[in-house]
């Protein structure tokens, strides 16, 4: 489907108030043309006759007020509800399509995210989609009243001398032309210059974000340089867009500029020839600019118009974007969920032609269980439990949770079910109370405040300044690593899910923060079966089950009595722990 009909899908709701706009703005277009036609008659009627200086001024006084009404009453409101509605369609449309990629953006792997930048994705959404607007009110509703504007034009200006009217519309080809010729090229540097702005946002983005790192290794003056790399090459980028441009508005002005002289020159050659009056010849001479400011306006639009479609091209790219994770057809709903989950013969990479970063993981975990999962950084400990809520689909192999293949199970209703507490848990720049309400939405104040109590949290809660109504700032930065995973996990509590997913969340905390989680987190995990990838090795030796991974493949499975009585690599990283602390 064409970038244009695709968009238009957006606007058809809308096409009633588009069509309403468009008339009232015939309205607003129309009254002016009659302006030329009165100065015609006050010339030729009023001015050049043989009637009594009272009789012409009585006359007069009727044509302006006339005029009057229509100006001062009549094209205000006129002018006001075109404006209006043409404004409400626009951003009417644009609703629409943030939310629609918004849901999209939901969608997305965590694949998608770690090969893009979310400034670049924030520009599409914000940048680009509001530049399409220009496309809904210039594209289908100035240009039609342009146009509007110049058919109705050539159809006085026929009615008063169609020899002039040849003369006038002599230049249109050669702007045809001009248009076709200078606007392919347009489209395709606003898409580049569009893309060029992206970086630069995408870039700024991060910096932002890491501005303690760049502070802390002194690297300003690095960082300077890199930014102004990516800024210059949107200011190159734009001043080839202004550039060609510019070339575009000089070819097609003075086309359209040389009409109104060939225009004047006929003109005042029959009227010096006595073939025109002179009103006839001031109206027509006043029309030209009602025929070629609309023609003027659609160079303007044009440019508009190619901008819109080239940030068109970019929404529906983004929007085209695949998803890895999809519901099968026929998915079933995950309900009344025991816990007993299998991995049979789990291998998994990010992309085709990787080394696999897991390979024949077998295992089977009853209902309740505890199993943790240690080994060596990288060895795929934290890739194996993403699988578990579908982060990522295995490459081959399958999980099941109570029998079923977690790929036939509906996504939201497998990841309703499922409770995560991460390393780095991302808190929103919101109260804490709604931070911990991501777990449950509809959670009364009462259930927020008995899973913080749980979650050992609700004591440094009510010491902050506003209590649960704190905002937190952007990612949790006024809280300290430990009470922002207290926070994290309230919202699991809140969640109560039969599954429980903990990765590293006590490995970078200090040990009374530690000890606070610990305890919350041997709570939460009683009578659910639970996952947990440990640094720590003394803080997983009372799980049901411990799981040894190295270079993702399962060397040693036991208890911590079990595994310790192995002297394997179990025994290696316990004994090596214990000696460091």
């Amino acid at each position: 489907m064409g970038t244009i009909r695709r968009y238009l899908q957006f606007v058809k709701p809308y096409s009633k108030e588009i069509v309403g706009t468009i008339l009232i703005g015939l309205l607003k277009f129309g009254i002016p043309l009659l302006f030329p036609l009165v100065l015609m008659y006050v010339i030729d009627d009023i001015i050049n006759t043989d009637m009594s200086s009272d009789e012409q001024l009585s006359q007069l006084y009727w044509i302006v007020g006339g005029m009057a009404v229509l100006f001062i009453v009549l094209r205000p409101p006129v002018e006001y509800y075109r404006q209006y509605f043409a404004q409400w369609i626009g951003n009417k449309v644009l609703f629409d399509i943030r939310d629609q990629l918004f849901t999209h953006i939901q969608k997305l792997s965590l694949r998608f995210y770690s090969n893009r930048k979310v400034g670049e994705i924030i520009s599409r959404v914000i940048h680009d989609v509001e530049q399409t607007k220009n496309f809904v009110i210039t594209g289908l509703m100035n240009i039609w009243l342009d146009l509007a504007t110049i058919v109705i034009a050539i159809i006085i200006m026929l009615n008063l001398n169609v020899w002039l009217t040849l003369v006038a519309i002599s230049m249109f080809p050669f702007y045809g032309f001009s248009i076709k010729f200078f606007y392919q090229k347009l489209r395709e540097l606003t898409r580049v210059r569009s893309q060029a702005l992206a970086d630069v946002q995408g870039h700024l983005h991060e910096r932002v974000q890491g501005m303690s790192v760049i502070r802390s290794f002194a690297n300003e003056d690095y960082e300077q340089g890199q930014f102004a790399k990516r800024n210059g090459n949107f200011l190159t980028r734009a001043l080839d867009h202004t550039r060609w441009n510019a070339k575009t508005f000089a070819v097609v002005n003075t086309v359209t500029d040389i009409a109104p002289l060939l225009v004047l020159f006929v003109a005042a050659y029959f009227a010096i020839q006595g073939n025109l009056e002179i009103g006839v010849m001031t109206a027509f001479v006043l029309y030209m600019e009602r025929l070629y400011g609309p023609l003027r306006r659609l160079v303007n639009s044009s440019t508009v118009l190619t901008q819109s479609v080239a940030s068109m091209d970019r929404v529906f790219e983004f929007m085209d974007e695949s998803y890895d994770i999809q519901d099968a057809k026929g998915a079933k709903e995950l309900k009344n969920v025991r816990g007993e989950v299998e991995f049979k013969e789990v291998s998994f990479t990010y992309n085709n032609d990787d080394k696999p970063i897991l390979a024949d993981v077998s295992l089977h975990v009853p209902a309740g269980e505890t199993v943790a999962f240690v080994g060596m950084s990288g060895g795929g400990k934290s890739t194996l439990i993403s699988l578990i809520p579908r982060f990522y689909d295995v490459t081959s192999g399958e999980i099941s949770i109570d029998g079923m293949d977690i790929r036939n199970l509906a996504v939201r209703s497998l990841r309703d079910k499922i409770g995560m507490v991460l390393q780095d848990n991302i808190l929103f720049s919101d109260s804490v109370k709604m931070n911990i309400k991501m777990g449950k939405p509809e959670a009364t104040d009462e259930e927020v405040i008995q899973a913080a109590r749980a979650a050992n949290a609700h004591e440094f809660i009510t010491e902050l300044e506003t209590g649960y109504d704190t905002e937190v700032g952007e990612r949790g930065v006024k809280l300290s690593g430990g009470q922002k995973q207290r926070i994290a996990i309230a919202r699991v509590f809140l969640k109560n899910p039969p599954i429980l997913v903990f990765d590293e969340a006590t490995s970078a905390l200090d040990l009374e923060s530690e000890q606070y989680i610990q305890e919350a987190l041997d709570v939460l995990a009683r009578d659910r079966t639970t996952f947990i990838v440990a640094h720590r090795l003394s803080t997983i030796t009372s799980a049901d089950k411990i799981v040894v991974i190295d270079s993702g493949r399962v060397v040693e499975a036991g208890t911590h009595k079990e595994l310790m009585s192995m002297h394997g690599t179990y025994h290696k990283l316990y004994s090596v722990q214990q000696f460091e602390e």
